[in-house]
């Protein structure tokens, strides 16, 4: 009697694995991507004040060019998505990549606003695709046990780039030109395509779901844990199959309240991130600083933002989601206020936007971990995209908001004291998220029960 090969639940073998060289590989590939991603959204906010005295434009003429690449961002991410649930992620990275690498040098030849809003749109679509699927792809080969550390680790890529792009423009700017720092960012992401066709895997709940390349998927698998069966007919993945839209159920089963609280932070947040992430060199410049100055100020933003990426996750592992994020935005509602003091020392303002940015940029990292454990694992990818879409929203509306004030001439106290409004409404929302957690973890621990009982 013949016997009957085990079947693989590929999941399973990736979940109870051990974090090796083959998985870090990955997760710097797509670390890479979304440097290159945080670079790109932060450098019109370090190349705006050298523009908008180039052109002689208003600041309110060049809000909507902030606002133009958010939105392709939005579009980006909702098109991109479905396309990598079809064709799947690594053709989907790739090809967006080589086309960010183009549209970021055409970018630099740029000559006026409208040249400038339609091709930051259009590349705001290639940037779109690299998020959701990045971290998509990280967690899917992560162990089950680091995986939320590894996506926040992996995702403050993003940060990263925000940061150490506003030194390569601070050095970059007073030598070459602001179109210099675009010709090196059309340059960083052709040489990481270039490493992602050669290296980057395909997931493998893709490639097993679907059927395809299941030998490659064999190699990948065995690279992960050499044990596993090299038979890949034998592979399968598991799916939970809802009727109706999905983001429908975000909402069912007690998950209503803690949903709309998630998407209302998201929204906040972000809309403060991407103000000041636009604003803040331009603010600075005109308050009399030069510059390599001004762009070093954006900067402090996005590095305390990395610094908070990294460290958010002991504190949380320690306190919890509720206490730690609802300090970081109580935090950013003081030191954004702080920020338009007349009279603030250059030092005190690098400290009051180190402050800011550790509780705005570091806390958005803790919301997309909070989304992926708040959310059950056929629901995570849908829960993550939703809050992250409906904060889009607030990112393309920060920026041009932004503009519009200044135009009226808002003075940089009263403009800073209402930017604070949006993180003193995350504080008090995180405060009921809290309570929601509370009460959800209630639940679990009773249905834990009722299962032992049984």
């Amino acid at each position: 009697m013949t016997k009957t090969a085990a079947r693989v639940n590929i999941s399973e073998v990736v979940g109870n694995s051990n974090f090796g060289g083959f998985q870090l590989g990955l997760c710097i590939l797509c670390g890479l991507c979304l440097i290159m991603d945080g670079f790109d959204v932060q450098a019109m906010g370090y190349v705006a004040p050298v523009i908008l005295k180039e052109w002689h434009v208003p600041n309110a003429q060049f809000g909507p060019v902030f606002g133009a690449g958010l939105f392709g961002i939005l579009v980006g991410s909702l098109f991109f998505s479905m396309l990598a649930d079809k064709i799947g992620r690594r053709p989907v990275l790739i090809t967006v990549t080589l086309c960010f690498s183009v549209l970021t040098f055409l970018t630099s030849l740029a000559a006026n606003v409208q040249q400038m809003l339609v091709i930051r749109f259009i590349a705001g679509m290639a940037l779109g695709a690299i998020m959701p699927n990045a971290v998509a792809l990280v967690g899917e080969y992560s162990p089950r046990k680091l995986r939320v550390t590894i996506m926040m680790i992996v995702g403050n890529g993003f940060t990263a780039g925000a940061a150490f792009g506003g030194f390569i423009a601070a050095w970059l700017i007073p030598r070459f030109g602001w179109r210099s720092v675009f010709y090196f960012g059309a340059a960083a992401p052709l040489a990481i395509a270039a490493i992602m066709i050669f290296a980057l895997p395909e997931s493998l709940q893709f490639l097993v779901l679907h059927r395809k390349r299941l030998e490659q998927a064999s190699r990948w698998l065995r690279r992960i844990d050499p044990t596993a069966p090299a038979d890949a007919d034998q592979y399968f993945v598991e799916e939970t199959k809802r009727k109706g839209l999905p983001w429908v159920h975000l909402f069912h089963e007690g998950r209503g309240v803690g949903t709309i609280l998630l998407w209302i932070i998201n929204f906040m947040n972000l809309l403060n991130l991407y103000f000041l992430a636009s604003w803040l060199p331009t603010v600075a410049n005109q308050a009399g600083y030069g510059i390599g100055t001004s762009v070093l100020v954006g900067t402090m933003e996005q590095l305390a933002g990395m610094i908070g990426g990294f460290t958010l996750g002991f504190l949380v592992q320690r306190f919890g989601f509720g206490g730690v994020l609802t300090t970081c935005f109580a935090l950013a509602c003081v030191n954004i206020a702080l920020i338009g003091q007349p009279g603030i020392s250059l030092a005190t303002l690098f400290v009051v936007v180190f402050f800011a940015g550790y509780g705005v940029a570091g806390g958005q990292t803790a919301i997309n971990a909070l989304s992926a454990t708040y959310y059950p694992t056929d629901l995570r990818a849908t829960g993550i995209g939703a809050g992250l879409g409906i904060g889009r929203i607030g990112a393309i509306i920060g920026p041009v908001v932004g503009g519009v004030l200044m135009s009226r001439h808002l003075p940089s106290q009263k403009l800073f004291l209402v930017a604070a409004v949006p993180a003193f409404v995350s504080a008090l929302v995180m405060v009921a998220m809290h309570l929601v957690l509370k009460a959800q973890t209630i639940r679990n621990e009773r249905a834990i029960r009722a299962a032992q009982n049984l």
